[in-house]
């Protein structure tokens, strides 16, 4: 987190990039993993999912992953949760399984209410 140029204790985090996690999932499994935001009983949830671009199944061409990353990273970033992301994508044990997804609950202010509408 950084404080602001003012110096006032408003603090906010420093923007998660599509390519910041791209680099994060290779350097860790050697695979680029999906992302999914997903509504379950009044929480949301990031999940990584067990599917990944270098599969010859994969659903998505490059530009489209890239694209739907940039959808997800950006949600992430207007709640304000991109360090909390961050955190959890750099130090999640596990790694993704064929039906497993990796998942996190997501935390956050009354800007999360608007996705669990």
């Amino acid at each position: 987190m950084v404080k602001n140029m003012n110096n006032s204790p408003f603090v906010f985090e420093s923007p998660l990039h599509v390519e910041e996690v791209i680099e994060c999932f290779r350097e860790r499994w050697g695979v680029s993993y999906d992302l999914q935001l997903i509504v379950r009983k009044d929480c949301l949830y990031l999940q990584i999912m067990w599917a990944y671009l270098e599969q010859q199944s994969f659903p998505m061409s490059e530009e489209s992953y890239i694209n739907h990353l940039n959808e997800v990273v950006e949600i992430i970033n207007r709640l304000g949760l991109s360090d909390q992301v961050r955190k959890w994508i750099r130090n999640v044990a596990p790694k993704p399984r064929i039906g497993r997804a990796l998942s996190l609950k997501l935390r956050g202010d009354e800007r999360l209410a608007e996705f669990l509408v």
